[in-house]
């Protein structure tokens, strides 16, 4: 992982994600917009990777180029996991940190779930140029395991807009269904090197399956 200091950071806009508010109801997150630098945007939208294997897929298992590499790398950063350590009041840089995209979503994605407890904290940023479904698709911070409303508020999952949040027993969330295509990159840093090995692995094998079945 890149120790790169802040002010190298090229693509994400580190005063952006730090004036964000950070909301202890229901449970802490943060929303934050135009977390990436608008000179990099036309430049992310072309070099996102041309996945075709819905969900999530680990980076190891994606061609990386161009700009979107230099986003994985600063994702990725002991520098961005400091501004979110300060952020948050949480030691993510001693963290390990296991990083997925999707580009292709199902129906059956967006159930309400809190993170598994091997997650310290989860971080989302959304690439899609705009979205035009009313509610589906739509991250929403909720109250229970139970019900899609009411809820505290809700993610536009638009070009630039950034969603992080500390895994605890109450960090509801998910989305009503929605299948096409929903650019995401997902950040998650992991209490061990042993949690990130296991996660890595059951995520290969839910594409392996995928692959074989189609679903």
């Amino acid at each position: 992982m890149s120790s790169r200091p802040v002010s190298s950071l090229a693509i994400l806009d580190v005063d952006a994600v730090r004036a964000a508010p950070v909301v202890h109801d229901p449970y802490c997150y943060c929303l934050g917009r135009q977390v990436l630098r608008p000179d990099a945007v036309a430049d992310l939208a072309r070099d996102f990777p041309p996945i075709d294997k819905p969900g999530y897929l680990t980076v190891d298992e994606v061609r990386l180029a161009g700009r979107f590499r230099e986003l994985i790398d600063e994702l990725e950063s002991d520098a961005f996991s400091r501004v979110l350590s300060e952020k948050f009041g949480a030691d993510l840089v001693a963290c390990p940190r296991l990083t997925t995209i999707m580009r292709r979503s199902q129906p059956k994605y967006g159930a309400i779930h809190t993170d598994g407890p091997s997650k310290v904290m989860t971080l989302l940023i959304y690439m899609n140029d705009a979205w035009r479904a009313p509610e589906a698709g739509r991250l929403r911070v909720l109250y229970d395991g139970e019900r899609f409303e009411p809820y505290a508020v809700e993610v536009p999952p638009t070009m630039g807009t950034m969603f992080a949040f500390l895994r605890s027993d109450r960090s509801w969330h998910g989305h009503q269904p929605f299948e096409g295509e929903r650019r995401v990159v997902q950040v998650a840093w992991m209490r061990d090197a042993a949690e990130l090995a296991r996660k890595r692995k059951r995520n290969r094998t839910a594409q392996f399956l995928k692959g074989i079945f189609g679903r």
